[in-house]
């Protein structure tokens, strides 16, 4: 059966931008038939610990005689992996904090980013579809005194595409906060243009990829 994992780790549970177009992208993916699957991680309200050791950075073979995991740090490392290897196409929903990914979903990160198990020379997801949904509260276009600010889009970018080897597709609304910050008013109607746009196109994916 198809299988989409969808990942949210926006901390709004009521008014996520990202929420709501990952939750898109999955009831579209749904719609295809009833053997289009989803597996939901939720990384905010299941979070994951961050590392509990660096040696959780290398795989069990690379690992220095002194560099110990415990066993279920090892397990709950490789049920995110086993996880990630099962879904023919994963969906990402990120807002950004503090210009940069919340802390929920760099855990999920280095829990995955491991050379010699899914990175580096052997890269098993290599060209696997990841649609990347960044929800960003300001506006960050070039030539904006803060077009340098965003920091979580590359991230994923270099984790998911470039060390992982999968093919990308990132979808970005920004100014999602325009309904409550009076400076960003005036690109209230811009933004709301933005986000549907956003929308079609993560149903469009959705019904195509995999």
């Amino acid at each position: 059966m198809p299988t989409l994992l969808h990942i949210d780790s926006s901390a709004d549970l009521s008014h996520s931008s990202s929420r709501e177009l990952t939750a898109a992208f999955a009831d579209a993916w749904r719609a295809r038939g009833p053997e289009y699957t989803v597996v939901r991680r939720d990384l905010h309200t299941d979070q994951l610990p961050h590392l509990e050791t660096s040696a959780l950075h290398w795989a069990a073979a690379d690992r220095t005689a002194d560099e110990v995991v415990a066993p279920e740090a090892e397990a709950l490392r490789q049920e995110v992996i086993d996880e990630l290897l099962a879904a023919d196409v994963v969906v990402v929903g990120a807002p950004l904090y503090n210009y940069t990914v919340p802390s929920t979903l760099k855990a999920w990160i280095d829990r995955i980013h491991v050379p010699g198990v899914l990175a580096g020379d052997v890269q098993p997801l290599a060209g696997r579809p990841v649609v990347t949904v960044v929800s960003r509260g300001a506006t960050y276009d070039a030539g904006t005194p803060t077009e340098d600010w965003d920091h979580g889009s590359p991230v994923l970018h270099l984790i998911l595409g470039t060390a992982l080897g999968m093919k990308a597709y990132p979808v970005t609304v920004s100014a999602t906060l325009a309904d409550r910050l009076p400076e960003l008013a005036p690109l209230a109607e811009h933004a709301a243009a933005e986000f549907a746009d956003a929308k079609t196109t993560l149903e469009r994916l959705a019904a195509t990829l995999g």
